[in-house]
């Protein structure tokens, strides 16, 4: 089968139709560091790139530049990153030994963002993946701001007092996470003061729910921090800001989407809230050494038949052809939870004051004054999410939360092999299997070759979410890495790239199982 061809097959859709949605515009070098380009280009805007029909007649590129492995590597690994948990951290052991992420962008600039974070005012670790779409803006929004909120939620109304006062007296204040992050990781320093202030209302907020000795529950944290911060984002565009700057920037956070996965690390306790596409699976190893998946979170989209239920459940019986159409939200939305996204979730009336009121780059484009189809009983669209927990035991060696590009392009269970195969140094040989197709005698020998060549090379990579990566853009037919479809994927111009691929995001946290084992017995003890 032609490369071409290959490349062809399983070719994602767009997650949100062209029609009607705020581009995010070529932001400042820092916002979106520089990747490998393997040509230049003219400058092209989203609603080019995520047209659901294009010309293929520019395919000839995909034949005429192949990478050497140094460059491979180079592209693969251009946005790793590593740490390493220490076992004590002067409170307590911690069941996490560490975590490895990973990036690779299909956009320009990359709409994907990810997180990670330890609470240092309660117990805990954060780890988040944001898929962003109609733009980038509100998953960097989400990726400086929803952990500051979920930390706030879970501080005990005491601590809370206390950093009240801190403000009031003009203190420092005392950290509340410690991030872990990669230098590309973009932090917006004009929107720090509109976002700390939006915050600190929040939790004079949760002073006044709260009563003097009470410690929140996690579940419960997570939910209101999510809905929490999706109401600012959506106060924030209607309020607007006196700074030119921020007031586009704001609105392009509220008119852009994002959904979200975050998990909270706690000794044993593993929380996941989940709002959208994103997925988080748990890689168990079971007695023969071998590993299985454990799905953490539940994708909401049409596949989902509890989210259709609950979303033609929420709008009169008149729209119940219509609230769904095509697998989208109106007809146009892939996620049915997200962040942002106001088009789904505001008045007609609110939406057109809003803009009419924002600065020219908005209500001087016409594709924002766009409304969905049917678009009758508002809000159709939910940053709620949906919480789950799971109480970590000795075989939960290993957790994956990935943006729905890792999803679309490896199954599950083969990412918790390619994982656990990786971090174990231990092969399972399953039987070969050539998916259907016809193959020669000699075909057959060299994916042996193959096999085999890929065991002794499998500790190339010094990063388990690079290995994964690999995996996900060079897998071919067979199962195996095909470095020239590796390559050519690579290799695609910023134009096509989106067609053939998602941005990909990836974090592997990897747990301590002597530390787990006896963090479950004290607690049944």
């Amino acid at each position: 089968m032609p490369v071409t061809s290959q490349l062809l097959r399983g070719l994602p859709r767009a997650k949100v139709l062209a029609s009607g949605l705020l581009p995010c515009p070529q932001p400042q070098p820092q916002l979106a560091p520089a990747v490998y380009r393997p040509a230049a280009r003219r400058p092209s805007h989203m609603w080019q790139s995520l047209q659901p029909t294009r010309s293929y007649q520019t395919t000839p590129g995909l034949h005429s530049y192949i990478l050497t492995p140094p460059q491979v590597n180079s592209i693969l690994k251009a946005n790793e990153y590593s740490f390493k948990v220490p076992e004590f951290d002067g409170k307590n052991v911690s069941s996490v030994m560490g975590f490895e992420s990973n990036q690779l962008p299909a956009n320009a600039p990359i709409e994907d963002r990810r997180s990670a974070a330890t609470c240092l005012q309660t117990r805990g670790m954060l780890f988040g993946v944001f898929d962003g779409h109609a733009g980038c803006a509100c998953a960097q929004a989400l990726s400086e701001r929803l952990f500051y909120y979920i930390a706030v939620s879970l501080l005990p109304h005491d601590t809370l007092c206390e950093l009240e006062a801190a403000v009031e007296a003009g203190r420092a204040l005392s950290p509340i996470l410690q991030w872990q992050k990669h230098p590309n990781d973009y932090f917006s320093r004009e929107a720090q003061t509109l976002y700390f202030n939006s915050l600190r209302t929040y939790w004079q907020e949760l002073i006044d729910l709260t009563s003097p000795g009470e410690v929140p529950e996690t579940r419960e944290a997570l939910l209101n921090a999510f809905k929490r911060l999706d109401n600012d984002i959506s106060l924030e565009a209607q309020v607007g800001d006196p700074n030119a700057f921020l007031h586009y920037w704001v609105l392009r956070v509220a008119f852009s989407g994002a959904t979200a996965c975050v998990a909270h690390v706690d000794g044993p306790d593993l929380f996941i809230a989940n709002a959208g596409d994103a997925r988080a699976v748990l890689g168990v190893q079971e007695e023969d050494g071998s590993f299985s998946a454990h799905t953490l979170s539940n994708d909401h989209c049409a596949q989902n038949e509890e989210e259709v239920a609950r979303i033609r459940g929420e709008h009169p019986p008149s729209e119940r052809k219509t609230v769904i159409r095509q697998d989208r939200l109106l007809g146009q939305l892939m996620p049915f939870r997200a962040f942002g996204d106001v088009k789904f979730k505001w008045s007609i009336e609110l939406q057109k004051r809003v803009l009419e009121s924002g600065p020219d780059q908005l209500h001087e484009n016409e594709q924002t004054k766009f409304i969905p189809p049917n678009y009758h009983t508002p809000p159709y669209l939910t940053a709620e999410p949906e919480i789950t927990y799971h109480r970590l035991r000795p075989q939960d060696r290993f957790m994956v939360i990935g943006s729905d590009g890792l999803w679309e392009t490896l199954h599950r269970q083969e990412v918790v092999r390619v994982v656990g195969e990786y971090l174990t140094g231990v092969h399972q040989r399953q039987p070969l299997t050539v998916g259907g197709y016809r193959v020669t005698l000699g075909q057959m020998q060299g994916l042996l070759e193959e096999r085999k060549a890929r065991v002794s090379s499998a500790f190339e990579d010094q990063n388990s979410s690079t290995h994964l990566m690999r995996h996900a853009v060079g897998n071919n037919e067979f199962g195996t890495v095909d470095h020239e479809r590796l390559s050519k994927m690579l290799s695609l111009p910023e134009e096509l790239a989106r067609m053939y691929r998602d941005d990909i995001t990836i974090i592997i946290t990897q747990f301590n199982p002597h530390v787990v084992g006896a963090q479950r017995q004290e607690g049944e003890s």
